[in-house]
């Protein structure tokens, strides 16, 4: 394993459509503010993955490429971070393989996103939809990762990167860094604008429900004012009110305040003034990134630089853990 004097961190990004409110502030700010707090952050898109559903080669390119723009855009500095394209690191799937071969079968039918994506795609029930959890395994283990900031519904995917660490540690000698989850207390899960007992989704079946991150203001604006609320009419933090609380989270995140303080901002006041202060509150920190994104994702040739630069950082961590652990399988060395 290696001793690095900074603990590094690992996340994977989707790239097959452009990111939620819920991405944003769930995962991407917080994963930017790693970068500032001492942590050597590795940072990826996880095109190998998006394959598991069948995607129209022409639109997974093009959402790949908006998808890094986007995170540089947010803020995502490449002196301080290694972030590059999955699929540029041909390691990943080299060290899937082997990890396949220390998974159980059973481990792999439990996961619970097999289920619910065998479910969404019954006509395509594929081996790498099985499996791909050793393929998010050797995501995590190839940097010798020490945390893994996720959601809650992806924290079994990190107990089992775990678990295979541990089971080849303990058949060979220490390999791999054995990853702890790190789960955000703040804006981790932002719901639906019109099912508040459903995360935001960009598969949303209701457009109204979900906040792009490159909406207009007058997009946002509107998808706001139609946000579900209640009858009772007060701005008030409570389970009782699901979508009063998801909207009240959201401005919180935004803006720093504490739940008391929005209901004491609040007092008196109804819906018409708070769904459009939320809006307000979501447009500002927005505007300036797609200003930004739209600059960089129209430099074409600084995109490719960066990601190909970065896939040459990433690779030279990534194939000397391959390495170790080919020799300690027994593979016969190439030199």
């Amino acid at each position: 394993m290696e001793n690095n004097e900074k603990k590094r961190i690992l996340s994977m990004y989707q790239c097959t459509g452009t990111f939620t409110l819920g991405n944003y502030l769930g995962a991407i700010r917080n994963h930017i503010h790693f970068q500032e707090e001492g942590y050597q952050c590795v940072y990826a898109l996880a095109d190998l993955h998006a394959i598991t559903v069948r995607q129209e080669p022409a639109q997974l390119r093009r959402y790949t490429m908006e998808a890094y723009a986007f995170l540089l855009a947010a803020g995502l500095d490449l002196e301080k971070t290694i972030f590059f394209v999955q699929s540029h690191v041909p390691e990943h799937a080299q060290l899937a393989w082997l990890l396949n071969c220390y998974t159980q079968f059973g481990e792999l039918s439990r996961m619970t996103q097999f289920k619910d994506k065998s479910q969404k795609h019954a006509d395509n029930i594929n081996a790498g939809l099985f499996t791909y959890p050793c393929l998010m395994a050797a995501d995590i283990l190839l940097y010798q990762t020490d945390y893994v900031p996720v959601g809650a519904d992806q924290k079994q995917h990190v107990e089992l990167a775990r678990d295979i660490a541990e089971r080849f540690n303990g058949a060979y000698s220490p390999t791999f860094t054995v990853p702890e989850p790190i789960i955000p207390r703040r804006g981790a899960r932002v719901m639906s604008l019109q099912d508040p007992t459903r995360k935001m989704s960009k598969s949303d079946g209701n457009n109204n429900g979900c906040i792009s991150v490159l909406d207009d203001p007058d997009t946002i604006m509107r998808k706001f004012k139609r946000a579900v609320t209640d009858s009772e009419g007060g701005v008030r933090y409570s389970d009782e009110k699901p979508g009063v609380k998801n909207l009240m989270e959201i401005y919180s995140a935004l803006t720093g305040r504490t739940m008391e303080e929005i209901e004491r901002e609040f007092d008196g006041k109804g819906y018409g003034d708070f769904k459009p202060a939320v809006a307000e509150a979501v447009i500002s920190e927005l505007q300036p990134i797609q200003e930004r994104f739209q600059e960089i994702v129209k430099d074409k040739s600084y995109l490719q630089q960066c990601y190909r630069q970065n896939a040459e950082k990433a690779s030279a961590i990534a194939r000397r853990t391959v390495q170790k652990a080919m020799k300690k399988i027994g593979f016969l060395p190439i030199s």
